[in-house]
């Protein structure tokens, strides 16, 4: 599967500026309507149906406890695909532009269609993230209290027991991620706070990504959904996986990352932005594992 043929969502968190504002802020760029929905009440829901009939929310999130509860303005897309990522980028750049902003506390969470996903793509995404995510959280400089507390690493419990029982069906999945047979999940269940959230796939049908901290750039956020659609094909299309964790070595990470990048298919002019913004928090020389000698000049 091509990473491009992947549906996807996301939710950005933002504060500082009203659900009214950031719902016509949206309406400037899709079209349509706009609704006060306003229930339920805890998220005070405003609604903008856009000229294709699909639905963009803007809801209160309870996370953002350091601002006015006025000010709290999550934005949830619909389910779009790799042709309304130029769309997206707008969006995101009216947001910003009707003032809102992000905070310490914001949050960046990218959803990708579950059925594109077998039991085996599943277990393949597992062992890749665990594998690189020490490497993945310092190139998004993910901070420390969403590491913390709501993107914790990968269960390293759930990797031995996929090692160990090699599941054949999501059913059999979902028993090892939850530690039973979980046929009614729940939307706060606990599992839910991790990096690589798969408590989604049986709770709403995404695989959804919680590393990212809060930003209104348009170009980082379309490279964040870049890497996740590319993680996604790589586990799709790839017989197996290694969940062997590898060390972390601050002098060549940002050389082991571009590789690691180059190795999901993030190659050429096309994601060349993307690994400009997914390279730029790393130490060293992208093209030098070692670094350059003196005497070698960048290209």
């Amino acid at each position: 599967m091509d990473l491009k043929d992947i549906r996807f969502g996301i939710e950005i968190e933002t504060v500082r500026q009203t659900r009214e504002k950031v719902a016509r802020a949206i309406q400037s760029v899709v079209g349509g309507t706009v609704l006060h929905v306003g229930m339920p009440q805890n998220q005070d829901p405003w609604e903008v149906t856009d000229a294709s009939g699909r639905k963009w929310k803007v809801v209160a999130d309870g996370s953002l406890t350091n601002v006015d509860a006025r000010y709290r303005a999550e934005i949830v897309s619909p389910i779009l695909v790799y042709g309304d990522m130029d769309q997206l980028q707008e969006v995101v750049r009216a947001v910003r532009a009707a003032g809102a902003h992000t905070s310490s506390q914001c949050g960046v969470h990218v959803h990708l269609d579950a059925d594109a996903f077998t039991a085996k793509a599943l277990v393949n995404l597992a062992k890749i993230v665990n594998k690189q995510e020490d490497l993945i959280v310092k190139a998004l400089d993910v901070n420390e209290r969403r590491l913390a507390s709501y993107a914790k690493k990968v269960n390293g419990e759930f990797i031995k027991k996929i090692e160990k029982r090699k599941p054949k069906s999501k059913d059999e999945l979902n028993q090892l991620w939850y530690g039973y047979q979980n046929q009614s999940p729940t939307h706060y269940d606990s599992t839910r706070y991790r990096g690589l959230n798969l408590h989604n796939v049986w709770y709403r049908g995404t695989v959804e990504f919680r590393y990212f901290n809060g930003t209104l750039h348009a170009g980082k956020i379309k490279s964040y959904i870049q890497f996740c659609l590319a993680l996604g094909a790589k586990a799709i299309n790839s017989n197996a996986a290694s969940s062997r964790k590898r060390d972390l070595n601050p002098i060549s990470s940002k050389y082991d990352f571009r590789v690691f990048l180059l190795g999901l298919g993030l190659i050429g002019d096309e994601f060349k932005t993307a690994r400009q913004h997914l390279l730029a928090n790393l130490e060293g020389d992208s093209a030098f594992k070692n670094g350059r000698r003196p005497n070698e000049q960048a290209a």
